[in-house]
């Protein structure tokens, strides 16, 4: 995992935007949520603007409290966070298939620490597709630090309009990526078209489950909070992102919720009830060591105005993160390993 500092979180607050528009780009990035009177529509008609300026902000606070990559894991008891995520990556790539030398695409790539483990564990070229210039930037330099960048690479794109010919990848996965596009199933067909016949595409998704009420005020609150704190337009149902994934044509091999059979709870991390010294940055006394340097680094000018701003509402993401998952409102493990038919007629 990264080992950012203080510093390197400071000087990476804001990312490609310029350090004196960092409070304006919070103000704006806060309205289109609900928690301050945004729309569900006005959020998906904005989508490119809105994750631009939500991985811009977050990058570096993820960075620094996460490591390289910025997802959840089913967890053994004794298990480590770091253990746990590598060990996620591993199955990913088995459940896949891969072998030395293929193709691979990694929608939604982040800084690149699912490519860079999937990599080396499996000998592939993994491609990072991102729209955010800010984390690409950040995956080179990492990449280079790793030694995978004469086979890794990265390409800035929107996940509707992928760069790539038909029939271009061995495999294709995405972690915590695509269901909550604005069109799940437009953004699937694209996957679908560059993925080659008879290869897979596996997905671990945030989700909604059945047990989420839209009548139920408690539960609209904690689905609004985790929008807003991840930089979502809308959070879909399990059952309606399989629905997509075969509208895409698809056909689904198998589909689990994991957090049900996960020993420890996906949320544990962030969880204020949980210490541990692995994930320190994480627990309630980690997280208030990093409001207050936050507010440190604000006061004396090295960090932007606007980063106390983008603490607290990654504060209110986290708060909405573990009550989700208490309440089994909310999955950040539903995974799905789907198959291209070798040719339509299947």
């Amino acid at each position: 995992m990264s080992k950012a500092g203080a510093l390197d979180l400071a000087s990476g607050l804001g990312g490609k935007i310029d350090k004196s528009d960092v409070l304006s780009a919070v103000d704006k990035y806060e309205k289109y949520h609900v928690c301050y009177g945004g729309e569900e529509e006005e959020r998906k008609s904005n989508y490119t603007d809105m994750v631009n300026k939500y991985y811009d902000l977050v990058t570096s606070f993820y960075e620094y409290g996460w490591g390289e990559s910025f997802h959840f894991a089913p967890r053994w008891k004794g298990e480590s966070l770091k253990e746990s995520i590598k060990r996620h990556e591993h199955f990913l790539a088995l459940q896949l298939g891969l072998k030395p030398g293929q193709k691979v695409l990694d929608v939604g790539c982040g800084i690149g620490g699912p490519l860079r483990e999937i990599a080396r564990f499996s000998s592939t070229s993994v491609t990072g597709l991102n729209n955010n210039e800010y984390q690409i930037t950040r995956g080179k330099a990492l990449n280079r630090v790793a030694g995978v960048d004469k086979t890794c690479g990265f390409v800035k794109a929107d996940f509707m309009k992928m760069p790539f010919p038909d029939n271009s990848f061995d495999a294709i996965y995405a972690i915590e990526a695509t269901c909550h596009a604005p069109d799940a199933v437009g953004c699937y067909k694209e996957i679908y078209r560059v993925l080659k016949p008879g290869q897979c595409f596996a997905a671990y998704e945030w989700c909604m489950t059945d047990v989420f009420d839209p009548n139920n005020q408690e539960h609209k609150k904690i689905k609004a909070e985790i929008e807003l704190g991840n930089g979502l337009p809308d959070i879909r149902l399990t059952h309606q992102c399989l629905e997509a994934v075969k509208k895409a044509g698809f056909e689904v091999v198998w589909e689990k919720d994991l957090a049900v059979d996960s020993p420890l709870p996906w949320y544990l991390p962030l969880d204020k009830s949980h210490f541990s010294l692995s994930s320190f940055r994480l627990t309630a006394i980690g997280r208030f060591i990093t409001k207050n340097m936050v507010l440190g680094l604000e006061k004396v000018g090295l960090a932007p105005q606007g980063s106390q701003r983008v603490q607290a509402f990654l504060e209110k993401a986290a708060e909405g993160l573990v009550a989700g998952g208490q309440k089994e409102i909310f999955t950040a493990m539903y995974f799905f390993l789907a198959r291209k038919p070798h040719s339509d007629s299947e």
